[in-house]
């Protein structure tokens, strides 16, 4: 049996365990830069306030119903998830970290165990132990656990926040309750072509003919289709290294200024030379774009990107940043307001393990040079930088309505009178 726990509103919850103030009251915290709402409380979610809303066209429904809107405390949520994670390892060793708020989890050897009554005893720990309220589903596969934890979601009262569908007439009575975009692995374009076809549930979907799946589908929607039927085909998953690593960014105020420009990109060149190292890896390729910002139609609109295959597999900052420096020059145009910049790196190779160059190699100094700036940074926090950077400024993003970081920095950690 397969289980699917899932943390519910995952950033307003986190968010409520520090101020339960918010408790019982409409909540929503924002995407980068206080954009759009990417957590939403159940009590927002019934005025209205649908997924992925820009916050500025909901100003008048937030307004009067006196709505609590958030920015999004990253360090906050990555240490409570890395808290809740690991509770449940130590109940399941068997588990897959699928989201920053979704495990997947493995019973194996678990036969002889009331599973409702352990999945109950995980979510109270978990609960008394972090303040993260979870919904937990359980089922003979993956795809099933997923649905089986939407019906613990939806019914809590009915279910305890915890489903197991262990018979078939369990899951044939899922299946016809939940649409097409409900199972995991279809999205909306496949939904509407399956919708023309009349499958219209995922019990339709489940009922098409296994030929017509596998020769006008792919393989990933038969092998789903078999799921639904009850036959695993997708098991845990062990953590991958990344085939490639961006760092982009919106920034807070348009940038037109091409040194303003080159600031940035040197330091997103700098953030992915970290991550490379981090995961010890070299990198092929390096990739470089700006944009405009396409919701201004009033102002010049401006895209693009420049791929520079690098001379040999690197994670030096030296080197990263040279190339990503000449590619913002090559595709830096004036008198443009720009919104937003990015370094990619990709064609990713192990650092032990990869193609050595005939005519070029790089500097044998940079290897220990790298460690040892890696080791002060995190020690210090960021304290070496390049000389083209801001050694003043750090990037920001727009966060008027940031909460304190109350366990990942010590002057905001909640202090008892």
């Amino acid at each position: 049996m397969f289980a699917l726990i899932d943390c519910n509103n995952f950033y307003v919850s986190c968010e409520r365990v520090f101020n339960p103030s918010l408790n019982g009251k409409p909540v929503i915290v924002l995407s980068n830069n206080d954009g759009c709402a990417i957590s939403r409380s159940d009590e927002a979610k019934k005025l209205g306030i649908p997924m992925g809303a820009p916050v500025f066209k909901y100003k008048s429904l937030i307004n009067q119903h006196n709505i609590t809107v958030l920015s999004s405390n990253y360090p906050l949520y990555a240490d409570m998830s890395n808290r809740v994670m690991t509770i449940i390892s130590k109940f399941i060793p068997d588990t897959e970290i699928y989201s920053i708020d979704e495990a997947f989890l493995k019973f194996e050897g678990y036969e002889n165990y009331d599973l409702f009554s352990y999945a109950l005893k995980m979510r109270s720990v978990i609960l008394k132990w972090t303040g993260i309220p979870t919904s937990i589903g359980i089922a003979p596969t993956k795809s099933l656990a997923k649905i089986a934890n939407k019906i613990a979601r939806k019914f809590p009262s009915q279910t305890k926040n915890v489903h197991i569908l262990d018979t078939d007439d369990k899951r044939i009575k899922s299946l016809k309750f939940f649409g097409l975009s409900d199972i995991w692995g279809i999205g909306r374009r496949l939904s509407r072509r399956l919708e023309n076809i009349g499958c219209n549930n995922a019990l339709d979907f489940m009922n098409l003919p296994e030929s017509w799946v596998r020769n006008n589908l792919s393989i990933v929607e038969l092998k789903i289709q078999q799921e639904l039927k009850g036959t695993s085909n997708l098991n845990l998953e062990s953590l991958k290294v990344k085939k490639s690593i961006a760092t982009t960014r919106s920034f807070e105020r348009p940038i037109s200024d091409l040194h303003k420009l080159k600031e940035r990109v040197s330091t997103f060149s700098l953030s992915c030379a970290e991550k490379l190292r981090r995961q010890n890896s070299l990198a092929n390729v390096i990739i470089v774009f700006i944009r405009s910002n396409f919701f201004r139609k009033d102002l010049k609109q401006y895209s693009c990107s420049k791929v520079i295959t690098l001379p040999y597999p690197t994670n030096s900052s030296f080197i990263l940043n040279q190339y990503a420096l000449k590619g913002i020059e090559d595709i830096y145009r004036s008198k443009i307001d720009y919104k937003k910049a990015g370094v990619i790196v990709s064609s990713l190779v192990p650092d032990d393990n990869y193609q050595l160059s005939i005519f070029e190699k790089q500097d044998y100094r940079h290897k220990p040079l790298m460690k040892t700036i890696d080791y002060i940074n995190l020690k210090h926090g960021d304290k070496i930088k390049l000389a083209n950077q801001d050694l003043r400024r750090k990037w920001k993003m727009k966060q008027e309505f940031l909460s304190p970081c109350y366990t990942t920095k010590i002057s905001d950690v909640i202090t008892i009178k």
